[in-house]
């Protein structure tokens, strides 16, 4: 049984907002109660519409944010609070790939001196001398050594990213959490990426926190998967569990909205979701879902009530968990015949 690494519970980030001078604040609920677990030498992927609170759990296990509330444990020692010198600590252990890696690059600053920032930052020193630490992981992620004093606006954006990536390795971190680092690339230089990811895992063992948008890379590359909506937790299971047998009515949504290569694929049993997605200053009591879920129309009076109720805990957030499967697996036409009853 793999190890587990980091465990998560209850982690929640609310951010204070004034709506004008004269307004009251209001707290929008980025990240709201979310609880996983990343296993050592494990991909985590966490997925979900854009303004689910991916990138912002993300900054958390990083503490480039503090947290509201809840717990962030690395081999169980608490890492919420960590200040001053016990943070710059733990972040030898916990790296970032941002998103953008032309924004994450200081333009003024060669390819070299920014994939040594982390090592002086922590004021290390290595053995063999900077550059050929520099110049080696440059060549462990496909970069060229001898472009050490290039900067960024010479290279491409797939080879930016390796040099985020090289970055981020730069201190044999643990844990490495990738906000969405293929998302900016070309599908090709993508798998390229992805590649590069995994071979670096089964060379050193590292775990990741692989947040993204795009199913089809979160299912080839990830162990386990965490389905957010509303800055909470949806559906948390395998990768196998979450993408052959989704439980919640939000998962089963989000990957029939997964367009076919196939243009002969039968579209018609896709689940579309109505209604708009509720503010997170203002998010709907018990399940956050519940006001866009096809599922509670089909419902008695009495079940839909359940919904206003605390969502119960489990690898699925949902009330109506075999209502859910039923309507997953019926035609368009049971669905239609159900709504007008």
């Amino acid at each position: 049984m793999s190890e587990t690494l980091l465990q998560v519970e209850g982690l929640t980030k609310h951010f204070s907002v004034s709506k004008g001078v004269f307004q009251p604040k209001s707290n929008v609920r980025a990240v709201d109660g979310v609880s996983f677990s990343l296993q050592r030498g494990k991909t985590l992927g966490l997925v979900g519409e854009s303004g689910c609170g991916k990138s912002t759990t993300g900054r958390l296990l990083m503490r480039l944010l503090s947290p509201t509330a809840g717990s962030i444990k690395l081999e169980g020692q608490e890492i919420a609070g960590l200040k001053g010198s016990q943070l710059q600590d733990f972040r030898r252990r916990v790296q970032m790939v941002f998103q953008n890696p032309a924004s994450s690059l200081n333009p003024r600053q060669s390819v070299g001196a920014a994939i040594a920032a982390p090592l002086r930052a922590q004021k290390i020193t290595p053995k063999e001398g900077m550059k050929v630490r520099v110049q080696s992981l440059m060549d462990r992620v496909g970069l060229r050594p001898e472009h050490y004093n290039r900067f960024p606006h010479e290279f491409s954006g797939g080879q930016k990213q390796r040099v985020g990536i090289a970055r981020a390795l730069a201190l044999d971190p643990d844990v490495v959490i990738c906000d969405e680092p293929v998302s900016a690339l070309d599908v090709s230089v993508q798998a390229q990426v992805i590649n590069l990811l995994q071979d670096i895992q089964a060379d050193m063992g590292i775990s990741y926190v692989f947040i993204a948008h795009d199913l089809s890379v979160v299912k080839h590359f990830a162990d386990d998967v965490a389905v957010m909506y509303l800055g909470k937790i949806m559906e948390f299971g395998t990768r196998d569990e979450v993408f052959d047998a989704p439980r919640h009515p939000y998962t089963q949504s989000l990957l029939s909205s997964v367009p076919s290569p196939d243009p002969h694929a039968d579209r018609s049993g896709r689940i579309r979701l109505t209604g708009d997605l509720p503010h997170p200053s203002n998010p709907p009591s018990g399940c956050v879902f519940r006001t866009r879920c096809p599922v509670v129309p089909l419902l008695p009076e009495e079940k839909r009530k359940m919904c206003v109720e605390l969502v119960p805990t489990g690898a699925a957030a949902c009330h109506h968990l075999p209502e859910a499967a039923a309507f997953a697996a019926s035609t368009p036409d049971e669905r239609k015949i159900h709504a007008d009853s």
